[in-house]
C-alpha cells in the first residue's frame, strides 16, 4: 500500500517536476534533448528572459494586493451575511441559500458583460479595485452559503442562553459564534486567497493596462506578443506558482485544523 501511494505521489508531482526541469534548461538544451531529459547544465537564462519581457514585480504586487484584500473582505462579508441567515432570523433563508448556491455555479462568461460595463460606469475599469469588488462579492456568495449552513447546526439553546444573560446580537456573534466558526473561517481565507490568485478570465478583461495586470495575466503575455519559448514559459509558470505554494505551506497546519474540526469530539 505504501509503495502504491509513493507511485501515485510521483505521478501527481510529475507535471511540477517537469516544469522545474525545463525552467532551468537553455533553449538549445530543450530543443536537442526534449522536455523529459535532465538538463546538462542548470541555466537561469529562462528566468532572465522572462523578467525582461514581463514586469513581474508589478504583477506580483497586484496579485498579492488583490488576493489578500479579497480573502479578508470576502470572509468578513460572508460572516456578516451568514449570521442572520444561519441563526434563522431571516424569512425565506432556504431560498436565499439556494440563490447563493446557484450564483456560485454561474460561469464567468455569463457575468463578464455586466461586470465590464459596471466597471466603466463606476470608473474602476483598469484598476485593481474593479477586480477586488467583483471577487469579494463572488467569494462572499460561496462563503455565505457555507457559513450559513454551519451556523444552522449551532444549537438554538446556546444562542437563547446568551440572550437570557443579556448578550446582544453582536456580542453573540463575536464572543460565542466566532470562536466556533474560526476553523471554517481559516479554511475560507486560504481558499479565497488561492482561488483569487489563480483567476484569469475576469481580470484579463477588466485589467487591460500593464500596470494593473496580475501574475496569470503577465504569464499569458508570453503568447501572442512574443514568440513562445517553452523554457521561458516554464520559468514564468514556476515563478507564478511559488507564491501560492509558499502561502499554502505557511497555512497548511491551519488548513488541516479547519478541515478536521469537528471530526473528533
Amino acid at each position: 500500500m505504501l509503495g502504491l501511494a509513493a507511485v501515485f505521489a510521483v505521478v501527481m508531482a510529475s507535471p511540477f517536476l517537469l516544469m522545474v526541469l525545463n525552467a532551468f534548461k537553455s533553449g538549445e538544451d530543450y530543443s536537442s534533448r526534449g522536455p523529459i531529459a535532465v538538463p546538462t547544465t542548470f541555466s537561469f537564462q529562462a528566468f532572465t528572459d522572462y523578467l525582461s519581457i514581463v514586469d513581474f514585480p508589478v504583477a506580483l504586487g497586484n496579485s498579492i494586493l488583490i488576493s489578500t484584500v479579497v480573502a479578508f473582505a470576502g470572509v468578513a462579508l460572508s460572516l456578516i451575511s451568514a449570521y442572520p441567515i444561519g441563526v434563522g432570523r431571516v424569512r425565506g433563508s432556504g431560498l436565499i441559500l439556494a440563490a447563493l448556491l446557484l450564483s456560485t455555479m454561474l460561469p464567468h462568461e455569463a457575468l463578464i458583460y455586466p461586470l465590464f460595463y459596471g466597471a466603466q460606469a463606476t470608473h474602476t475599469f483598469n484598476t485593481v479595485w474593479s477586480v477586488i469588488i467583483v471577487f469579494v462579492v463572488l467569494q462572499g456568495a460561496f462563503g455565505t452559503y457555507l457559513l450559513a449552513s454551519v451556523l444552522g447546526t449551532v444549537p438554538k439553546e446556546l444562542i437563547e442562553a446568551a440572550e437570557i444573560d443579556g448578550a446582544g446580537r453582536w456580542q453573540i456573534l463575536w464572543r460565542i459564534l466566532l470562536p466556533v466558526l474560526m476553523p471554517t473561517l481559516s479554511v475560507l481565507l486560504v481558499f479565497f486567497f488561492i482561488w483569487t490568485w489563480n483567476e484569469f478570465y475576469i481580470p484579463v478583461v477588466l485589467l487591460s493596462d500593464q500596470s494593473s495586470q496580475t501574475v496569470p495575466i503577465a504569464l499569458s503575455t508570453l503568447r501572442g506578443q512574443h514568440s513562445i519559448d517553452i523554457t521561458v514559459l516554464n520559468a514564468g509558470s514556476l515563478l507564478s506558482l511559488l507564491p501560492t505554494l509558499v502561502f499554502f505551506l505557511i497555512f497548511q497546519r491551519t488548513l488541516n485544523r479547519g478541515v478536521t474540526a469537528g471530526a473528533v469530539k
